[in-house]
């Protein structure tokens, strides 16, 4: 075993004497040592009770014969931290969980690692941390938040209550309403109860394999919740006692390039949040796995778009998931179509995945359509190209409210906070291309989520006749015609930094094309004129992310090349 390092022979006297201070005692020394990545943080609802989550996975792991070592990582609220220079450390974050996930299993040599992310930058930092170590390696979240109620019964989530504060600035909602939103829309502990960032990345990560069936669907703090986590210990426990499976069943034996293809397989089926596009090329570079953006399109062709889930135009969230069969459903139905849909593959439960939901059924076609029923024959997300986006840009198409066909005068703001105080002061119409750039990983830098732009502009009823790009990303709460990622950024000379308002551009989903109408002279000429904004940092850890950082068609992951 790797922890056979650090606890075995004589010369190890004196780390033996360290872990006897912690209360190790002679027969734990023949026993496999477990890391225990915990992401408890007060202040984020899916992560302020997972310190009593960690308790009852470790006490299951010492019952099951081996020694838990707990240990925590950062973690940034999206929600809290949205609209405001805040948001700039959350992406960024994800790198100094990774990091960390790294440094504490390779340091002390851990043999395995049970993982409890729930939201945002958290799940996919501990997967490309778990990755570089490579060792066998369980995800068991948090679990979903429960849906909120209005007082009159309408089913609401975080997603409402930003979308209220553009109501309520255009004089659409009460002070009453818009105060009934904030104390129901988010009930109970757990992460954002539809498929945002987070309910799609620990969904994904049931199709990737790298977590037991439910993961993406229980409810938070629930009998059925605790029942996951003690089985999830236990079998880390099965794993790493037998010498095969602890080899058998390292991490990168699972999340290969099969799991990643059938991660954006389920993700199209579900309509899920563009950040999964970011997370699954950043995982896909730590596996070492040739995934490129372009190959998105390729899935989606033969992926039908069967579970509709809010933000998109629907009262469904992930407990609707659940009780209508779970992500085993999901994945069950979306294989008839055939063409290679889901690709047979190990999951660390010990089957494979056709195995795994052989026995899944639909128990409600209202919430998880038949394949002969689908939303579309379609997946939920789409890459666009053109010369606005020669390395691509993603959108949902899931969360798309008005035609997938839609061209417009280009109103442009270099930065979020210039675009909300342009959206407040009325300066965007219908019929416009809302441009928001230098807010990609360079530029921003952090490639900021941008729900409030959105939200306000849904909430003032201009959803369906405006379109949205930026070389920033989105929340997985955002809908509407919103496209981000794109790439290059302006921050790197890319044609977004270029455009003048009232520059003509063309989106068209269905044909995957993201263009300005403009001509080669014209476009050479700005370019030469082109000097890009950088923006004043008042952070040395953002200085170092911006100095290292790629841009989103490579997954904003740190260079380590130089």
């Amino acid at each position: 075993m790797r922890s056979d390092e650090v606890k075995k022979g004589y010369q190890r006297t004196p780390h033996r004497s360290l872990f006897r201070a912690t209360g190790l005692k002679d027969e734990d020394f023949n026993k496999p040592f477990i890391g225990v990545a915990n992401s408890f943080i007060e202040i984020i609802p899916g992560h302020f009770f997972l310190n009593k989550v960690a308790e009852i996975i470790k006490d299951e792991i010492r019952a099951n014969g081996c020694v838990p070592f707990e240990f925590n990582t950062i973690g940034v609220d999206d929600g809290i931290a949205m609209g405001h220079d805040g948001m700039l450390f959350s992406l960024p974050s994800r790198e100094l969980i990774a990091s960390s996930v790294e440094s504490v299993m390779n340091a002390h040599k851990l043999d395995a690692m049970i993982a409890i992310p729930n939201c945002d930058k958290i799940v996919p930092g501990m997967i490309m941390g778990a990755l570089r170590v490579n060792v066998p390696t369980i995800f068991v979240s948090g679990g979903p938040m429960a849906k909120g109620y209005k007082k009159d019964g309408t089913p609401i989530d975080l997603a409402t209550a930003f979308e209220a504060v553009g109501k309520h600035e255009a004089g659409m909602m009460s002070d009453e309403e818009l105060r009934d939103i904030e104390c129901n829309a988010c009930p109970s502990g757990g992460s954002c109860s539809g498929m945002f960032t987070a309910n799609s990345m620990n969904t994904l990560m049931e199709a990737m394999g790298i977590a037991l069936p439910g993961n993406g669907t229980i409810l938070a703090q629930t009998p059925e919740r605790e029942a996951l986590y003690r089985i999830a210990a236990k079998r880390i426990c099965d794993i790493v006692k037998d010498d095969v499976a602890r080899e058998q069943f390292k991490l990168k034996n699972i999340l290969n390039e099969n799991a990643v293809r059938n991660a954006f397989a389920v993700d199209m089926a579900m309509g899920g949040s563009t950040n999964t596009v970011l997370h699954m090329l950043a995982i896909a570079n730590e596996a070492d796995i040739n995934f490129q953006l372009k190959d998105i399109n390729e899935i989606s062709k033969n992926v039908s778009h069967i579970a509709k889930i809010s933000p998109s135009l629907t009262t469904v969230h992930m407990e609707d998931i659940n009780k209508a069969g779970g992500v085993n459903a999901v994945m069950k139905e979306m294989n008839k179509r055939g063409n290679g849909v889901l690709i047979d593959n190990l999951t660390i439960s010990g089957e494979t995945i056709f195995e795994k939901i052989q026995d899944a059924e639909i128990k409600d076609d209202k919430v998880i359509h038949r394949i002969d029923n689908p939303y579309s024959q379609v997946g939920g997300l789409a890459i666009l190209y053109g010369n606005l986006a020669e390395q691509g840009a993603v959108i949902k198409t899931a969360g798309i409210t008005g035609s997938r066909i839609f061209t417009g005068k280009a109103v442009c703001f270099d930065g979020q906070p210039e675009a909300i105080e342009g959206i407040l002061m009325g300066k965007v119409k219908a019929g416009d291309v809302v441009v928001i750039r230098y807010e990609g990983p360079k530029g921003g830098p952090g490639m900021q989520e941008m729900l409030t732009p959105t939200s306000l502009i849904m909430g003032m009823g201009l959803g369906s006749s405006v379109a949205l790009i930026t070389d920033g990303r989105f929340s997985g709460a955002t809908r509407g015609a919103s496209i981000g990622h794109v790439s290059p950024e302006a921050a790197e000379g890319g044609m977004i930094g270029l455009l003048k308002d009232g520059d003509e551009i063309h989106i068209d989903v269905d044909k995957y094309i993201l263009e300005v109408k403009l001509g080669a002279e014209e476009i050479e000429k700005r370019r030469k004129e082109f000097v890009p904004v950088k923006k004043a940092l008042h952070s040395r850890w953002l200085g170092q992310y911006r100095a290292l950082v790629t841009n989103a068609s490579n997954g904003a992951v740190l260079r380590s090349d130089l």
